[in-house]
């Protein structure tokens, strides 16, 4: 299928959780034909008869145009996908897909976070299960329930091809839903990636009642860890400082309606890992990209100690404190180094 000379009009959505709900209101409002599939029938159900999304973004009108279902079969006839599972279950869910999908097919990555145990990125995934498709990524500072509320969001879409960027730009964006076109698919997903580890951080620091001086000077120093590994694994500049980088940076560390900063949180004031992740239903990607960041960055010889901090906490091979007490006792250095 060649992208360049066939419609968007119909837009599937694989995943049914809270940002892939919201993504299926945009799409909508932008007058798509969109259906959603979702593995929880209770979602699908909530959706199509009662025009809510209760299990993950209750409270919420959706449009009567948003259906779902539980058949990934239904997703065959689509234009274009958006993928919005998380990173450590793309793989399993592009192999289903795979084959019931024509070459060509664009298939947005929304999912921020590196497969924890091949170190790989969403864009690597899709190329490794289903070479036949073609990647772009979605990223940025956008909470779904502002997204859904159609409050103003902006977000970095990166394809490698500019012409099939401006059609997927213009196949979902509106007025309230701006997405700027990148080709750097390696920094949108990068800073969605570690931005997620930095939050729950940022989190624990709220936790503690460290201050906003605190939070300000680990969300300065966690961005120079990005950057270092963003840059190393050839992402650009000025991409990690954009939208998908410092912008969705500066949202999800400033706010405990982020998954990972209210985790970060609940740890900041003592509550047990196994407790604080029993209690949800979504999934927390800095909890799972954490460990992939700090061998990323040692297999490049990158120091990300802040980032190495919260892969020591999930692993439990130091507690909140100690990680705390290294990182204070770090020695004086430059800035900039």
């Amino acid at each position: 299928m060649n992208t360049s000379q066939t419609s968007l009009q119909r837009v599937g959505i694989v995943g049914g959780g809270a940002w892939g709900t919201a993504l299926g209101v945009v799409a909508v409002e932008a007058g798509r034909q969109v259906v959603l599939w979702a593995r929880e029938a209770e979602a699908v159900d909530s959706i199509n008869m009662a025009h809510e999304n209760k299990p993950f973004l209750p409270g919420i009108s959706l449009p009567e145009g948003l259906a779902a279902t539980t058949n990934l079969g239904d997703l065959a006839a689509c234009d274009m996908l958006l993928m919005v599972v998380p990173a450590q279950f793309m793989a399993a869910s592009v192999k289903q897909l795979g084959p019931l999908l024509p070459n060509g097919l664009p298939v947005v990555l929304c999912s921020k976070g590196i497969e924890q145990e091949t170190l790989r990125l969403t864009t690597e995934i899709l190329d490794a299960e289903a070479p036949h498709l073609v990647p772009a990524v979605l990223s940025g500072p956008s909470f779904a329930a502002d997204v859904a509320h159609g409050l103003p969001t902006a977000v970095t879409l990166a394809t490698e091809e500019a012409e099939l960027g401006d059609r997927l730009v213009h196949a979902i964006g509106q007025p309230f839903f701006r997405p700027y076109r990148s080709d750097d698919l390696i920094g949108a997903q990068i800073g969605g990636a570690v931005k997620n580890v930095l939050a729950i951080a940022c989190g624990i620091v709220e936790g503690k009642r460290f201050g906003e001086s605190a939070r300000a000077a680990l969300t300065a120093r966690g961005f120079a860890e990005m950057t270092r590994l963003g840059l190393a694994l050839g992402a650009r500049a000025d991409t990690i400082a954009g939208l998908s980088g410092l912008g969705d940076l500066i949202l999800t560390c400033g706010s405990t309606q982020s998954r990972n900063m209210s985790l970060g949180k609940a740890l900041g004031e003592g509550q047990p890992m196994a407790d604080i992740l029993a209690k949800r239903k979504s999934i927390a990607e800095g909890y799972y990209t954490a460990t992939a960041v700090q061998a990323l960055a040692a297999k490049h010889s990158i120091d990300m100690p802040i980032c190495q901090a919260i892969a020591d906490i999930v692993a439990h091979t130091k507690s909140v404190d100690q990680a705390i007490t290294d990182l204070l006792n770090r020695p004086f250095r430059q800035e900039g180094r």
